[in-house]
């Protein structure tokens, strides 16, 4: 479903590279649960940009479901990554002055459906991470836990094959990194396709595979999602 094809970036900041992927390639296949794992600076998080359509590469290509993502249009690669991809941040992104369900609904501002359509698919999203009957809540109201469902009720509310979190437990504790990971893997179980970024060996025992980046590389030459 997703590969790089000798994918590289290269950033160029004060005029000095800095190549934070060299030649990727690698496949992950429908349904899989890979996680990202590397020191800091090694080209992880670059990767998972990359692959969700907001990084080009310098060179190379990311193909999903045989679509070369960066040779669409800017306009093409939006509707992309509604059609594709959903994320989920460390920092969680949740806006505090609206509640549960319309940080939902933001997800679904470009969505060429009714009004109604798009609050039936927000509370189902919420009824799926376990928050029926929070949806009014506002995100002050809710314990750490619940803000990360949230999060990814948002991430999941347009159906998207892929979902992509970055760190998802780096500023949570024990318990509510637990229940993220939880809801991740029931996910997962469900047939969603689940690339994360770690550097936790404990959230990274969630996934199927585990691809190792050092120094923008995929470590001992792995070129599949197998581990």
């Amino acid at each position: 479903m997703i590969q790089f094809e000798i994918a590289t970036k290269t950033y160029n900041p004060q005029g000095v590279p800095v190549h934070a992927l060299r030649d990727i390639s690698l496949s992950i296949e429908e349904g899989d649960y890979a996680a990202v794992m590397g020191p800091s600076g090694s080209g992880k998080s670059t990767f998972l940009t990359v692959l969700g359509a907001m990084n080009p590469p310098t060179s190379g290509r990311v193909i999903v479901d045989e679509i070369d993502v960066y040779s669409l249009s800017h306009e093409r690669q939006a509707d992309f990554r509604h059609e594709y991809v959903g994320f989920v941040f460390q920092q969680l992104h949740l806006l505090p002055y609206l509640s549960a369900m319309e940080n939902v609904l933001l997800a679904m501002a470009i969505a060429r459906c009714p009004k109604a359509e798009k609050h039936r698919l927000a509370r189902e999203a919420l009824e799926q991470v376990g928050l029926e009957g929070k949806e009014s809540r506002m995100p002050g109201e809710l314990s750490g836990g619940e803000k990360g469902r949230v999060a990814v009720a948002r991430a999941i509310v347009n159906r998207p094959p892929i979902l992509l979190a970055d760190e998802p437990t780096g500023n949570l504790d024990q318990a509510t990194s637990t229940q993220v990971l939880d809801l991740l893997r029931t996910l997962h179980e469900a047939r969603q396709t689940v690339v994360m970024v770690t550097h936790d060996t404990h959230a990274a025992s969630y996934a199927d595979h585990v691809i190792h980046i050092l120094d923008g590389r995929i470590a001992n030459g792995q070129s599949h999602a197998a581990g």
